[in-house]
Formats: C-alpha cells, structure tokens, sequence
C-alpha cells in the first residue's frame, strides 16, 4: 500500500463509503480505486485528485499534502544513477535489493536521516 492509498481509504471509511459507491460518484470503476489503494496503479493524474478532493471536501493544507501524498507514491521506482557518484549507483542497488528485508521502522529510520542529510546539504549551499 501506497501512503496516498492508506489516506484515500482512511478519507473514504470516515466518510462512511464504500470502493464501489465511491468510484461510482466519481465516474471510475471499483477496480480502479482497489488498485489505487493498494499501489497497483501508478500516481493518479491531476484532474483525478482534484475530485477526489472535492469529493472529501479537502481545503487548503490539507489538500497540498494529499497531493503530495500522491506525487510520492509511486510504487515502482526507477532510480537513473547513469550521472552519478558510483557510491550513488551502490546505494541505489542497495536499496532495491534490501528494501523488502527492511521493517518499517527501518525504513523511517532511513528516510528520516536521508532527509536530515539532505536539509543540511541544502542549507550549506546556500551559505
């Protein structure tokens, strides 16, 4: 499961609704939905997450980070290290052969020092 597709279940059963009823409101199929929330379905476009926000009635903030939610969900990532550090290239097959070996602590444990280092190499280049 993708984090787009935990929210739009989390959104669609505070609602009270079920895949069927909701895909018929917003004019796709249940399949569709079951797919999307469970990352069988790449990123939803644009137009489609624009009505599945007016479908929560999904304001402001909130709506931002369930677009990011979806922008961030692919479930099959590509990684291109082809202009890369070779340390890049090892980190990048790395990952993909281990990551399903990884809890999900570990996992947040890994994006939360990835993001650290990130940040911190962000604000030394702007110095």
């Amino acid at each position: 499961m993708t984090p787009f597709g935990l929210k739009m279940r989390e959104l669609r059963n505070e609602k009270g609704v079920n895949q069927k009823q909701m895909a018929k409101d917003l004019g796709v199929s249940a399949a569709y939905l079951s797919a999307l929330e469970h990352g069988h379905r790449g990123v939803p476009s644009w137009q489609f997450l624009q009505r599945v926000i007016g479908y929560f009635n999904i304001i402001w903030d909130e709506a931002e980070e369930f677009q990011r939610l979806a922008a961030t969900s692919a479930s099959r990532v590509v990684v291109d290290t082809v202009d890369l550090s070779v340390e890049a290239t090892i980190l990048a097959n790395s990952v993909s052969r281990n990551i399903s070996k990884l809890s999900p602590e570990e996992c947040l444990e890994i994006e939360a020092q990835i993001q650290m280092m990130s940040e911190t190499n962000r604000l030394t280049s702007e110095e």
